[in-house]
């Protein structure tokens, strides 16, 4: 049996440096994780793909919030897809939901077929469904790679169970990649229950920023002034540590 693989999700170019150097397999490169993830600029994206030589998946996600979008918002993800595509990505990362909760079966296609032949995973947007068992075959109907979850639950070690069935049913014919909440102590766990084979995390710590001068904040963040000046990066001593476990 093949090793597990370990997608490391980053914000930042230092977060992929460290994701490399620990061992990891692939990179989910975004914006904003604090926000669940959003698309990232295309300096940091040429930056990545220039200094790290990783399997890159890049998040396509417009604007923090539901999925389900617009069609102005539509037009921005398939401009962000030709971007990730320009600059050498090997996959993109997107999700879009009708108001019903179902599957966007139709645009969910055009984006797959514009991201060929990049990797297209289906990401947590999933976890909003109605019933992941059709959502399962509505994604795999529109030629997505994998899909992200955290077997609807907060956590993956708390959807495990749910991860598991859709592991089963899944079968060859796409990947299930849990992520949320996934670290050295619950992944043997996770995976032992899922029976999964890919794994997703950040694997971060948080760095006390470098500022001598700390002003109060106003306007730049919702989080508080303390939170401001931490600063959270993938640690490679981290990752390292959960590779490690799975042999």
């Amino acid at each position: 049996m093949n090793s597990p693989l370990i997608e490391i999700c980053v914000d930042t170019l230092a977060s992929a440096i460290a994701a490399e150097h620990a061992g990891a397999n692939r990179i989910e490169l975004c914006s904003a994780l604090s926000l669940g993830g959003l698309t990232p600029g295309a300096g940091l994206m040429q930056q990545v793909r220039e200094m790290v030589n990783l399997a890159l998946h890049v998040m396509i996600r417009p604007r923090e919030g539901d999925f389900c979008y617009s069609e102005e918002e539509f037009a921005v993800m398939k401009t962000e897809i030709t971007v990730a595509k320009q600059l050498h990505a090997d996959g993109v990362v997107f999700g879009l939901l009708l108001p019903d909760g179902n599957i966007d079966t139709e645009r969910t296609k055009i984006l797959t077929e514009l991201a060929h032949p990049l990797n297209v995973t289906f990401h947590r947007a999933f976890d909003l469904t109605n019933d992941p068992f059709s959502a399962l075959e509505e994604i795999i109907s529109c030629g997505a790679s994998r899909i992200l979850t955290s077997g609807q639950a907060p956590t993956a070690l708390e959807g495990a169970a749910l991860i598991a069935k859709l592991v089963k049913q899944a079968g060859d014919r796409i990947i299930i990649l849990p992520g949320s909440g996934i670290n050295a102590s619950n992944i043997i766990k996770i995976k032992n229950i899922s029976g999964a084979g890919e794994f997703h995390l950040s694997g971060k710590k948080i760095f006390e920023s470098k500022m001598q001068l700390r002003k109060e904040i106003f306007g730049f963040t919702s989080v508080s002034s303390v939170n401001f000046y931490e600063n959270r990066e993938a640690c490679e001593e981290i990752i390292r540590e959960t590779i490690q476990l799975l042999g």
